[in-house]
């Protein structure tokens, strides 16, 4: 099985920072896309930001110059360095990685999420 646990979460005040982390472990072969998601109340579900196993990323307008994804293969782990925070970035933030299984000698590529972790941004 896999996992995806992730941390980092938490109150702070605008223009303040934190920074997500997401660390996969299982049986894992290779790992593809991975993205953080964000979910505010009452609001679908949105795309913040995603990196590709060569490292090319991709952000949302809304958070291009304040948010950095990154991630550390070796440690099967992304971040998510959010900068500059503004009250319009409260959420429940989610990861989510594209995952390679090796399955009676075959290679599967599944879809995993993170639990959620949630970010409020005070004014």
């Amino acid at each position: 099985q896999v996992q995806l646990v992730e941390s980092g979460g938490g109150l702070v005040q605008a223009g303040g920072s934190l920074r997500l982390s997401c660390a996969a472990s299982g049986s894992i072969f290779s790992i593809n896309n991975m993205a953080w998601y964000r979910q505010a109340t009452g609001k679908q579900r949105e795309l913040v930001a995603t990196i590709t196993s060569a490292g090319n990323t991709d952000y949302t307008d809304s958070v291009k110059g304040r948010f950095t994804i990154s991630r550390d293969n070796a440690k099967n782990t992304v971040y998510l360095q959010l900068n500059s925070l503004k009250p319009e970035d409260t959420a429940v933030y989610r990861c989510n990685a594209k995952i390679e299984r090796q399955v009676f000698g075959r290679i599967y590529e599944y879809d995993y999420w993170g639990q959620g972790t949630q970010v409020t941004v005070s004014s």
